[in-house]
């Protein structure tokens, strides 16, 4: 098994807000993509989580994100609060997330693309 390092953003990927002006502190963690990526890190794969949190206001959110990730159970090799900010990312090797998990409608059962 070659062991593969995965990136994975935070807001709208592991957790939810009510909309976009949300406060971060009212994120609700999306338990089955946590529970995904802790099996992955569990099989020794490297899981990095990066944010963009405060990248357009120039606020540090390190705390509460520790705090959150921590309380949400999510395991990971690193955090990096360094995203850019951004409004597109082309990348030959990204997902969006929506791609990524697909959850049948009817059963409810969430697979990957991977």
């Amino acid at each position: 098994l070659q062991f593969k390092t995965y990136i994975v953003d935070l807001d709208a990927t592991i957790c939810r807000h009510k909309d976009e002006t949300a406060p971060y502190e009212e994120g609700q963690p999306i338990k089955e993509r946590i529970k995904f990526f802790n099996e992955l890190y569990d099989a020794g794969h490297k899981i990095i989580y990066w944010t963009a949190r405060g990248a357009y206001t120039g606020e540090d959110h390190t705390k509460l994100t520790k705090k959150q990730l921590d309380e949400w159970g999510v395991k990971r090799t690193e955090l990096r609060m360094d995203k850019p900010a951004y409004d597109y990312w082309i990348d030959d090797r990204a997902f969006n997330v929506d791609s990524y998990f697909m959850t049948d409608s009817n059963s409810g059962y969430t697979s990957t693309t991977s």
